[in-house]
C-alpha cells in the first residue's frame, strides 16, 4: 500500500506540469539497469532507480530488464530514455508498422495484442482507485475486431519547411515539436484514408502550394463506409487551390477549410459523403464527429443498449448525441428520445433523417439537462474531456431508472496507443 501510493505522487507530480528542482542536471547522465513493472497511462514502462523514485521509460514492456538513461529528474519521479533490452519481457514483439522507432502516434505497439489489452485494463483500475477512490480488479478489456487498418478519420500536422520542403505527419515521440514524415505504410488508417492521404501527399505540389499558406496546418482525412474520402483544413491563409488539389487526388470528394475554430467551409467538391452505420443511412459533411472505429463502436453500442434494457415506453435522454445512432435504434424500439448535441450540423444531420419519436437539441448538455430530465434512461457519451461536473450534479439531483456512459473516443480505445 505504502508503494502504490508513493507511485500516486509521482504520477501526480509527473503531470502537474510544475518546475522541479533538478530537472535535466548539468553533467553525464545517470545509467541504470531496471525491471518494469507495468505501463503507465501515457504508455510508458513504470520502473524503480535505487533511491526508491519511480522512473517512466517508453518503449518498455512489463518483465522487462533494460539499460536506460536518466534525462529528466525529479524529487520523486525520473524519466528515462531506453538504450538496450537486457532481458526482454515474454510480452514484448517488434512493432509491425515501419514509422514506430521515433513515431509518436502510438505508444504500446512493441507488446503483443493481449498484453496492450492487460496494460489498458490494469491503467483503468489504477485511475479509478487513484483518482475515483474506487478499488476493483483490472476489468476485461473487449478487442478492437481489427488490431490495424481501423481507423476511419486521421488527423496529420504539416509544417513548411522553406525551400519547398515539407513534413507531413505525426508528432515525435517525446519531441512534440517535431513532425516525423509518414505515408500511408502508417498502420493506422482504413485503407481508403492511407490511399488518400498517400495521393494527397503526391499532389499537393511543392512547398504544398495547392493548400491555404501559413507555416503549419491540421489535416484530417475521414473515408466514408463506401470509400469515399474528405479533406478538412485547419489553420493557414487563404482556401489555396481548392479545385485543382481536388482534381489532383482521385480519392477526395470534398475539400472543408477552417481558418479559425468553429468557422469550417466546403471549399471545393460534395457537400456530404454517404455513411452507413448498423442500419443507419446518412450524409455526413466533411467537419461531422463519427466513432474512429467502426466495428469497435458497434460493439459498444449493441453493449449501451443491452445495459438500457426495454425502452418502449420510456423517455431517454441521449446526451451529447452526435448524428443521433444510438437515439434511432432507441426511438425504433418504442422509446421517446431527446437527443442534445453541441455541433450544429450533426443535428441538423440527426434531425434530417426524421425518425419518429426522436427529438434533437442544440447547445450544451450542462445547460439543456435540466429542463430534458425526468427520463427512465440517460445515456452519456461525453468528448474527451469528460462528464462535466454539473451534469454529475443535475443526474444525482434527478437519476434515472438506469445510466449508460460510454468512455469518451480517446486513443487509449485504440490498438497500439495509449495517448
Amino acid at each position: 500500500m505504502d508503494r502504490a501510493r508513493e507511485l500516486v505522487r509521482a504520477m501526480k507530480g509527473r503531470r502537474s506540469g510544475r518546475p522541479a528542482a533538478g530537472r535535466r542536471a548539468p553533467g553525464p547522465a545517470l545509467q541504470a539497469r531496471v525491471r518494469i513493472d507495468s505501463i503507465a497511462a501515457g504508455g510508458e514502462g513504470v520502473a524503480r532507480l535505487e533511491d526508491g523514485r519511480v522512473l517512466f521509460v517508453h518503449r518498455t514492456a512489463p518483465g522487462d530488464e533494460v539499460d536506460v538513461s536518466v534525462v529528466e529528474t525529479h524529487p520523486r519521479w525520473a524519466r528515462g530514455r531506453l538504450v538496450a533490452i537486457g532481458v526482454p519481457s515474454p510480452g514484448r514483439r517488434e512493432a509491425p508498422c515501419p514509422f514506430y522507432a521515433t513515431c509518436g502516434g502510438c505508444t504500446l505497439e512493441h507488446l503483443h495484442y493481449a498484453d496492450q489489452l492487460a496494460a489498458k485494463a490494469s491503467i483503468v483500475a489504477d485511475a479509478l482507485g487513484r483518482i475515483g477512490g474506487r478499488q476493483m480488479e483490472p476489468p476485461a478489456v473487449v478487442p478492437s475486431p481489427s488490431e490495424f487498418r481501423y481507423r476511419n478519420r486521421v488527423s496529420f500536422a504539416l509544417r513548411r519547411l522553406g525551400g519547398g520542403r515539407v513534413v507531413a505527419g505525426f508528432h515525435e515521440l517525446g519531441r512534440p515539436d517535431r513532425i516525423l514524415d509518414l505515408g500511408g505504410a502508417c498502420l493506422l488508417p482504413e485503407e481508403s484514408v492511407a490511399r488518400a492521404w498517400d495521393e494527397l501527399r503526391a499532389g499537393w505540389g511543392s512547398d504544398a502550394r495547392l493548400l491555404p499558406s501559413g507555416e503549419t496546418l491540421r489535416l484530417t482525412l475521414r473515408a466514408g463506409a463506401g470509400g469515399e474520402v474528405s479533406l478538412l483544413i485547419e489553420g493557414g491563409f487563404g482556401p489555396g487551390r481548392p479545385d485543382t488539389l481536388l482534381a489532383a487526388v482521385p480519392s477526395l470528394v470534398s475539400i472543408w477549410h477552417s481558418p479559425r475554430p468553429g468557422a469550417a467551409e466546403l471549399v471545393a467538391g460534395a457537400p456530404g459523403i454517404p455513411e452507413s452505420w448498423g442500419e443507419e443511412a446518412l450524409e455526413l459533411s466533411g467537419t461531422a464527429f463519427l466513432q474512429v472505429n467502426r466495428a469497435a463502436a458497434r460493439t459498444l453500442e449493441d453493449h449501451v443498449l443491452e445495459l438500457a434494457g426495454e425502452v418502449a415506453g420510456l423517455r431517454v435522454i441521449d446526451a451529447y448525441c452526435g448524428v443521433g445512432f444510438h437515439a434511432r435504434r432507441l426511438a425504433r424500439a418504442g422509446a421517446q428520445v431527446v437527443g442534445i448535441e453541441l455541433d450544429a450540423s450533426a443535428v441538423d444531420a440527426a434531425n434530417d433523417a426524421g425518425i419518429r419519436g426522436a427529438t434533437f437539441l442544440q447547445g450544451k448538455v450542462e445547460a439543456m439537462l435540466p429542463d430534458a430530465l425526468p427520463a427512465g434512461v440517460v445515456i452519456v457519451n461525453p468528448p474527451r474531456a469528460g462528464v462535466s461536473p454539473e451534469v454529475v450534479d443535475t443526474l444525482a439531483t434527478t437519476p434515472p431508472r438506469s445510466a449508460a456512459r460510454k468512455p469518451p473516443a480517446t486513443p487509449s480505445a485504440r490498438p497500439g496507443a495509449s495517448r
